[in-house]
């Protein structure tokens, strides 16, 4: 039997910073342990007669304002341990949106809680770590170009919103304001 390989990095001229391989594996969940929580969040239980799966993060989601909130830490957490797993920046990126997609939609009342039972995060989340676990050096090249799409894709939908959400704004007030002007002067 081999022992354990110790690594170091080397923090100053006295200090380095020294730890085994199997101390860093018991510090960093396993995908499986990962895909547990997702399930736990997304897909504990079945709703009868419908055929549908929620989990703790809809229900969470029930409670106004703290309940989504609680529910991202999770999903921060299976975040983390994705960039332990050493997932590409894209789908780093990819996942974080998954998660901001689950927390903006989420904290609209009802529509939020509808909206937790179809998106899942917690789910894609595990999903595109698994891909990226499974996944040659070739079909990583491919998952990251997708990705890529996904994103920008993301960028410019939450940048379409944005103009939007500042144009109906725009209008909104000025309705407003014309509507005080008259009722004023009338």
């Amino acid at each position: 039997m081999r022992p354990d390989p110790t690594r170091s990095i080397r923090i100053s001229d006295r200090e380095t910073l020294e730890w085994s391989s199997t101390e860093r594996a018991q510090q960093h969940p396993s995908a499986q342990d990962l895909e547990r929580l997702a399930h736990w969040m997304d897909s504990l239980f079945e709703i009868p007669g419908l055929r549908l799966r929620v989990g703790i993060d809809a229900i969470l989601g029930l409670l106004p304002g703290v309940g989504d909130t609680a529910s991202a830490f999770a999903s921060v957490y299976l975040l983390n341990a994705a960039t332990n797993f050493g997932v590409s920046r894209v789908t780093i990126a990819r996942m974080t949106l998954n998660i901001v997609v689950d927390l903006v939609m989420g904290a609209i009342p009802i529509v939020g809680d509808l909206f937790d039972v179809y998106w899942k995060a917690n789910r894609r989340n595990v999903e595109l770590l698994r891909r990226h676990l499974s996944a040659s050096p070739v079909n990583e090249r491919k998952l990251r170009r997708n990705d890529g799409l996904f994103v920008a894709g993301m960028i410019a939908l939450i940048i379409s919103i944005l103009i939007a959400s500042i144009t109906g704004a725009y209008f909104i007030l000025g309705w407003v304001f014309a509507s005080l002007a008259r009722l004023v002067s009338g």
